[in-house]
Parts: C-alpha cells; structure tokens; sequence
C-alpha cells in the first residue's frame, strides 16, 4: 500500500486536480498583474503550474508539507515553488506580490472571523500598493442533496490501482456546508478499501468578506463568477486592492 504521505498527494489530485472552470479566471488576473503571483491552499499546483505555465513567477502556500514537496517535484521546470506556511498567518522572505489568490473556496475552510481577517492582514503586508487579492467562496448554498450510488466519481489510476472519490451527500445549515465523500481503491481484481471523508465549510458572504477585509487595509474593486459545473458549485470571486 501506498503511504500515508502518498496517499494525501493521490487523494488531493482526484478530489482537486481535475477541476479547470476557475482556471481562465486566474490567468486572465495573473496577465494583467504586476508581479509575482501568490497562490494559497495551492496543493499539488493545480493552480500555480497552470499559471506558470503561462510564463509567470508563482508562489504556492500550504500547510500540508507532504503536498509542497509534490509540487516543488512537479515544477522543477517551471518559474514555481511551494513554501509550507499556514494561510491564516504567514510570512515569506519577500513580499512584492500582484497578485494573491485564494481558489475553491479555501476561506470557507477557516473557523471563524478572526480566521479570515488574520489571513487577509497576512495577504496584504505581501502584496505591493495596488496589488490584488482574489477570494473565492461559494455564497448561499441554501440545499443539501444525496447522490446515487451510481453517479460518476472522481477518480485516477495510479499503478493499476483505481482510486475513486464520490459525493455521497451536503448537508447545509446556517452556519456550515458539511460535504461527506466516499473514497474507494480497487484493482481489477477486487476492492481494497473504502472510507468517508468529510469535509467542512463555513457559510460566508461576501458582504461580511468585503467588510472584513477594511480591517486589512484592502478595499473592493470588483467582483467576478465562477460557473458552476456538473461536480462543483460555482463561487464569487471578490477582489479587492490593497492601498496605495
């Protein structure tokens, strides 16, 4: 069996690496910013290769060291790197970012409204006068639901074992967005495991994001929508500029 290290970065990208509707919205930011992109909760580098890629300087931000060193491994072509560090609070060796986003919802994940203002105030003293912070969150998820067993999972093969990750049910109150999947490995001959993971969100809007981010010296400028899609709900994105 793989690792518990290996197995995080495995069930990251199947939960996480295929999901592309944000994508045009962070290189459409990145190629009007000046500077440095800063990518937090950036996992494997879904986001941040992408924007490498495309010819830009990118740094990406986790906590989960296990998922840096799969993503330094896979940019080391590329004008990337991952530093681990704690979204809510952090501090680089250089802060001259254009650019920082936060994709999928990754403010949703915090616990409260100290949470989010120390990670906007940490977002801020790295970004330069004029640089722009974008936030997604998904507002106003109202209804929960419960999947067939028969709908289309999530799923990678990795050295003839199939890893598949299903939405079984979102169960929404005021306060949270509670999401339970199932995660299956298998080989062609049997199944090998099988377990629940669940996952947390906070509900937010983005009145109470736009407000908390005066705190931190950052002011709105615009909003933009993320579509949603078959899989994923889709987001605000709310962007706000750091003062000049």
């Amino acid at each position: 069996m793989k690792s518990p290290a290996e197995m995080a970065v495995i069930w990251h990208d199947v939960e996480c690496g295929g999901y592309e509707a944000d994508l045009p919205l962070w290189s459409g930011l990145a190629a009007v910013a000046d500077g440095r992109v800063l990518d937090l909760g950036c996992g494997t580098g879904r986001v941040a290769r992408h924007l490498a890629r495309q010819g830009h300087e990118v740094v990406g931000l986790d906590r989960d060291p296990q998922l840096i060193d799969e993503l330094n491994a896979r940019a080391t072509d590329l004008s990337c790197r991952g530093e681990v560090g704690d979204a809510r609070d952090f501090s680089l060796a250089r802060g001259d970012f254009g650019l920082a986003l936060a994709p999928m919802q990754l403010f949703q994940l915090f616990t409260g409204s100290e949470e989010r203002v120390s990670c906007l105030r940490s977002v801020a003293e790295h970004l330069q006068p004029g640089g722009i912070a974008a936030i997604a969150i998904a507002e106003g998820v109202l209804g929960g639901f419960n999947r067939e067993d028969e709908a289309k999972p999530d799923s990678l093969e990795i050295d003839g074992r199939l890893y598949e990750s299903l939405p079984m049910e979102m169960a929404v109150d005021r306060e949270r967005i509670v999401i339970r999947r199932l995660r299956k490995v298998s080989s062609s001959a049997e199944e090998l495991n099988r377990n629940d993971n669940q996952i947390e969100l906070r509900q937010l809007s983005v009145e109470l994001l736009e407000r908390e981010a005066i705190a931190a010296n950052l002011v709105t400028i615009d909003r933009r929508t993320i579509a949603p899609t078959f899989d994923h709900v889709g987001s605000t994105v709310v962007l706000l500029e750091r003062h000049r």
